[in-house]
């Protein structure tokens, strides 16, 4: 029986199912932004990209070494993956490198359950000061898996 960390994850995971739809998304509208003052479907690919890189790299050795979760800036942190996106890199290369990351970080996050149930704070703090969650890193995987929902709709409605 699947728990409901690992549904979780899971879904986090299906999200690349989806994307793989993008490859035959015309180059036109691929770095043509969503709406005025919006990313691009490109740009938004690099910035999910990006916050799974961050996972791997920063979040999870940090709870590994017994600290919390920092999170950057965001806006600075979106801005170099929206700057990527815009660097030339092809389309299908960018997907590719998205759901090889995103795959990369849902193996590592099913082997590491100790890591991705542990309470920590993030940014300093214990709860979620929207629901009052404790914060954990399924915590987090389940915000993202609203996230990738929310551009993903954004996406759909340009499509």
């Amino acid at each position: 029986m699947i728990s409901i960390g690992e549904n979780t994850i899971y879904r986090y995971k299906e999200f690349t199912e989806w994307t793989d739809t993008l490859h035959n998304i015309h180059e036109k509208i691929w770095l043509q932004p969503i709406a005025e003052g919006k990313a691009s479907v490109g740009e938004i690919i690099s910035h999910l990209k990006n916050w799974d890189t961050y996972l791997i790299s920063t979040i999870i050795p940090a709870i590994k070494n017994g600290k919390g979760m920092v999170f950057p800036d965001f806006d600075y942190f979106n801005n170099i993956a929206y700057e990527y996106a815009r660097s030339g890199v092809s389309r299908n290369c960018l997907l590719d490198e998205f759901k090889q990351t995103r795959t990369m970080l849902v193996e590592t996050l099913l082997t590491e359950s100790e890591v991705v149930a542990k309470p920590v704070t993030a940014n300093g703090l214990e709860n979620c000061p929207h629901t009052g969650t404790p914060y954990s890193l399924l915590y987090i995987i389940h915000e993202f898996n609203d996230h990738d929902n929310h551009h993903k709709n954004q996406i759909l409605t340009v499509l």
